[in-house]
């Protein structure tokens, strides 16, 4: 069984049967398990995992399950690990698992939340230095196998406050860098079944109003910055999502995945779910008080979204390999895929076919590009809109715990880093990351030139199933590299080639500095390939970074 597949147990009793899940997380001694650990993972988001579940069923004393909690959520053994492009560093506290962060131009420093310990703490890499600010209030702190998510990190447009999401408490919070305060304010509203709409994401406009949203909530909210008064839930408003069109699934199914305000057109975009089965995007004009709905096709579960420069709306899947460009002006959706997962998430062991990276949440990048983490394909992505190329790159981090590991497998040989989080590139070009599990904060400089490029004069191409196409692409090598070309296509969900197949003209590529060589694709489209539009990408990877373009397959 892979660990990252979708399989038949993704249905409603699964689903948010959190306690059932949390029983065998944390007492199983291993996870290679008759359950999938691609399902544990992948209700991190959408589930109480980390609630404390303690019953006659369990073998374990309350001590062995916290230290099995603790073995696997607290990075106690994890070391900082770096590469050429990527720098992890190690936290000053026990047991942080840090999520939401943000960088701060007006302090040159890094924010992020410890969400075990409940603590707003401020990085200053020039420094070397961090500074730690309690939250006054959180349940979690004092329970042994507890945290509160925390998604979202924002500074509003005054640029003197930070604000970012409780799930546990059901609270917004606000921290006033000037004073040196927290203040917290209460959502109205509150699931039957778990108690919390779990906040997820937040957004500020330009009029003085703050949007955020909630994973167990069927509304987008709104909150009047100048009618907010802490502790209470004054000048918050719920605004129903019309979705209608998840009329047939448990509404316990529909979840909120993230929100993303237009400044310029004063507008909201939110992705909704019913994970594993149904997507969609909704604009919310905020002048008009009205919505726009946008279908997604066969897109499962879309999470992450941002705006690009020019208006298009990028969605990341985190239930896929795929994420999704929409066009709003005429509704066009365009998938691109990332590349397939490395055999190293497996400990070298053969990849299943349905391997997904899982692209996770979005920010927009410099130089006309967007930013994000891939969940289970233990990488940052970087996507340059201009050109169609996708930048991989490697998180040098891997938890065994977190994949289906042999017990004997060598530690940071297999399984993932659990890169949950991260920033835009303002600082420094560089992208910073939380590593939820392993107690590290860590980050990737893009400014670094890269160690070689793919070029193509082949953009699109048109094919009718069962035909055969060579198509031809350079390497250009910048340093002395050992490479092997890739492929991976939007013909199936994990980026595998499906039914059709490709061959290269070489596997290994061993190039000197300032060397270059022209490798041939052969693809074959498979006769059961139905008509449309997809997108293979096409380039080549070592072992810190992969670097793809992508070619229009037109099949008429």
């Amino acid at each position: 069984m892979n660990i990252f597949c979708k399989d038949n147990r993704y249905n409603n009793a699964f689903l948010f049967s959190s306690l059932l899940i949390l029983t065998i997380f944390i007492s199983s001694s291993n996870l290679n398990s008759n359950f999938s650990t691609s399902f544990l993972i992948n209700v991190f988001m959408f589930s109480d995992i980390l609630t404390p579940v303690l019953g006659d069923q369990m073998e374990y004393s309350k001590q062995q399950a916290i230290e099995k909690f603790k073995s696997q959520f607290c990075g106690i053994n994890s070391k900082p690990n770096s590469n050429q492009y990527v720098k992890e560093i190690k936290l000053n506290n026990e047991c942080e698992m840090p999520l939401a962060i943000i960088y701060d131009d007006s302090v040159k420093g890094i924010w992020y939340i410890a969400t075990k310990q409940g603590s707003l703490i401020l990085y200053q890499p020039e420094r070397q230095t961090f500074t730690k600010y309690d939250i006054p209030l959180w349940l979690s702190r004092d329970k042994p196998i507890d945290s509160s998510q925390v998604w979202d990190l924002k500074l509003d447009p005054s640029n003197e406050n930070l604000w970012f999401t409780d799930e546990k408490q059901n609270l917004i919070w606000k921290f006033s860098k000037q004073k040196k305060e927290f203040e917290h304010f209460k959502i109205p509203e509150t699931n039957l079944s778990f108690g919390t709409i779990y906040p997820v994401s937040i957004d500020f406009d330009n009029n003085g109003n703050i949007f955020f949203a909630g994973i167990r909530s069927q509304s987008l909210w709104s909150g009047n910055l100048n009618l907010m008064k802490t502790g209470t839930s004054d000048g918050i408003v719920p605004i129903p999502l019309p979705i209608e069109d998840f009329k047939d699934f448990d509404p316990s199914l529909v979840s909120t995945g993230s929100i993303a305000v237009d400044k310029k057109n004063n507008n909201v975009w939110v992705s909704v779910l019913a994970f594993g089965y149904k997507g969609q995007i909704y604009n919310y004009d905020i002048t008009n008080k009205s919505f726009k709905k946008y279908d997604l096709g066969d897109l499962p579960s879309p999470v992450g979204i941002t705006i690009d420069e020019k208006g298009s709306i990028w969605v990341s899947d985190h239930g896929t390999s795929i994420f999704v460009k929409l066009n709003p002006i005429n509704n066009s959706l365009t998938k691109f895929i990332t590349s397939t997962a490395s055999p190293k998430i497996f400990g070298g062991d053969k990849i299943n076919s349905q391997a997904y990276t899982l692209p996770y949440w979005m920010k927009k990048g410099q130089n006309n590009s967007i930013i994000f983490n891939e969940h289970t394909g233990n990488k940052i992505g970087k996507f340059f809109l201009d050109e169609l190329k996708l930048v991989e790159y490697w998180i040098p981090s891997q938890n065994k715990q977190f994949g289906q590991c042999k017990p004997d497998v060598a530690e940071n040989s297999c399984g993932i880093g659990n890169v949950l989080q991260l920033t835009d590139e303002t600082y420094n070009r560089s992208i910073w990351f939380t590593e939820w599990s392993e107690n590290k904060i860590g980050y990737v400089n893009t400014s670094i030139p890269l160690p070689f490029s793919i070029n193509t004069e082949d953009k699109e191409i048109t094919l009718t199933p069962g035909e055969s196409k060579e198509i031809k692409f350079e390497i250009n090598t910048y340093a002395d590299s050992l490479l092997h070309p890739i492929s991976s296509s939007t013909l199936t969900p994990s980026g595998e080639l499906g039914t059709s197949y490709g061959i290269f003209s070489e596997n290994s590529i061993n190039l000197k500095k300032d060397e270059s060589k022209e490798i041939s694709f052969v693809f074959t489209l498979s006769n059961d390939v139905a008509m449309g539009n997809y997108i293979l990408m096409l380039g080549a990877e070592d072992d810190l970074i992969s670097i793809s373009k992508a070619i229009l397959i037109k099949v008429i």
